[in-house]
């Protein structure tokens, strides 16, 4: 097992999700470019480095949108890896032509990936099963669903609610005929996950040796066409059919009249209650087998989420429903142990959401984009008010980097605050942002790696609400220059986040 890393230690690391990673397949991957990231980010005195799920992408290429909570992104798979393990060839990892620098090519990368994988699967299979891949299946029991769906849906694409009635409504039979009809598709979709979980091991064991934790991310809702929704139907809000009865959302607000209407299907909090919790603990316990701390997204959704009509074109139909409260967190650490876990309780919560992150003791998220130009109410979010019990960033996925979103203030009395605020000038104050959250009494630190790098709008990871266009951002070729590593290394050394470093 790693060695256990505790949010509890001053610290700090960056976010970076494998995807923005180097590479010559169109897309970050596990292989040797991770394992040369997680050394220099060791180098530089950093303990964690902080993703996105890293379930298969969904809708928009979104890590939020992931068609399994259980299963790995084959993306994120290494050819190189492969060819080490004499499955491929050398004229099969060669690097694909015409990709625009800096950016994931999502289509292109999954095309090349998806041909290759299937050619090593045929080696795979030519050699014979090894019995490590068939204790893998018997020891995984999420995987019979997840290679079944798969194949499902690669035969008979759309979604799973307009399948066959006994497909769609999970009749025995009809699911037996189905694992005998697509048995070497099903069997190809478990050698995938074989793979992910082999080079996901060397990756996490490797960065557990040079001292590097792993913080993952967990959405709080599952999408409709997700084979969570598909195997566990009687846990979610639906019809006959298997349509959403009521979906997540936002109510509305004074920067968006009609709310925010997600899609996912609600929660039947009664049945999961009635099961024990059982699909989220398993759940959590897949992710803690990866990550050695977790952040779990829209946290407030424990305590009420936005329920609206699936006939609903908008979110202004809704209503709160209530979440499971401390209940939960019970029965989950009563089954997995203590864990290391993230509230992220950002935006308009009410008061009982931060009541509960405090009686379970959990970290929240503090943002220094907040509070910078925010009222009195976002002063939470400067570096001098961060309690210690808290993870700080200059921004995370859904913001603009910091360079960027200071580009982006065009009042002249709002710089000049930002800046007398920060003590920097308007060169200056990007870093200055990196810099104050750093130096603040927070436990852990994450900053995005544009603004290690100090990048502009152009890196931005991710803008709600804008369906395309998000998730590829990739480090550019020649980026990491020295003079930015060693001014980010001075300033972990010289706010006490070292390993060692001086105490909070």
């Amino acid at each position: 097992m790693p060695p256990r890393f505790s949010l509890r230690t001053r610290a700090s690391g960056v976010l970076l999700h494998p995807t923005s990673l180097p590479g010559s397949h169109g897309v970050g991957d596990l292989g040797d470019g991770a394992l040369r990231f997680a050394e220099q980010l060791a180098s530089l005195g950093q303990s964690w480095w902080q993703m996105l799920p890293v379930g298969p992408t969904g809708w928009g290429n979104s890590p939020y949108s992931a068609r399994s909570s259980f299963s790995g992104n084959p993306l994120l798979l290494s050819l190189h890896r492969l060819l080490d393990k004499g499955v491929l060839d050398p004229g099969d990892v060669v690097p694909v032509p015409g990709l625009v620098p800096g950016r994931v090519d999502y289509p292109e990368a999954g095309r090349f990936k998806e041909a290759r994988l299937r050619r090593a699967f045929e080696e795979f299979e030519r050699r014979g099963v090894p019995a490590d891949f068939e204790t893998f299946r018997a020891e995984t029991p999420w995987l019979a669903d997840d290679a079944l769906y798969s194949a499902l849906a690669g035969t008979r694409g759309g979604a799973w609610w307009d399948w066959d009635p006994g497909i769609r409504g999970r009749d025995p039979d009809a699911l037996e005929r189905a694992r005998k009809d697509l048995a070497r598709e099903i069997q190809f979709h478990e050698f995938v996950q074989f793979v992910f979980d082999r080079q996901w091991r060397r990756f996490r064991d490797h960065c557990a040796s040079i001292g590097i934790g792993l913080i993952g991310d967990v959405p709080f809702f599952a999408p409709s066409d997700s084979v969570d929704v598909w195997a566990w139907q009687d846990h979610f809000d639906l019809d006959e059919t298997g349509r959403a009865r009521t979906v997540a959302g936002a109510p509305p607000d004074p920067f968006n009249w009609d709310g925010q209407r997600w899609g996912h299907p609600q929660y039947r909090w009664d049945v999961h209650r009635e099961r024990g919790y059982a699909w989220w603990i398993e759940r959590l316990r897949i992710t803690f087998r990866r990550f050695d701390a977790v952040r779990i997204d829209h946290f407030i959704g424990f305590h009420r989420s936005w329920a609206i009509p699936a006939s609903s074109p908008t979110a202004k139909e809704g209503a709160w429903a209530a979440g499971p409260g401390a209940e939960f967190f019970e029965k989950l650490h009563a089954a997995l142990g203590p864990l290391e876990l993230i509230a992220e309780d950002l935006g308009i919560v009410p008061a009982q959401v931060h009541e509960l992150r405090d009686r379970l003791d959990l970290p929240g998220i503090r943002v220094i984009q907040f509070g910078l130009l925010g009222d009195e109410g976002a002063s939470i979010h400067l570096p001098p008010k961060y309690p210690r019990r808290c993870v700080a960033a200059p921004g995370t996925h859904d913001n603009d980097t910091a360079a960027g979103w200071y580009a982006s203030v065009q009042d002249p009395a709002a710089r000049d605050r930002v800046r007398r605020t920060l003590s920097a000038d308007d060169r200056d104050v990007p870093w200055a942002m990196v810099r104050a959250v750093m130096a603040s009494p927070a436990d852990v630190v994450i900053v995005p790696m544009q603004d290690v790098l100090g990048l502009g709008s152009e890196a931005r990871m991710n803008v709600p609400g804008v369906p395309e266009g998000n998730w590829d951002w990739r480090i550019p070729e020649g980026a990491l220059t020295p003079g930015l590593l060693a001014r980010f290394r001075d300033v972990t050394r010289e706010t006490g986040r070292t390993p060692g470093g001086r105490p909070g």
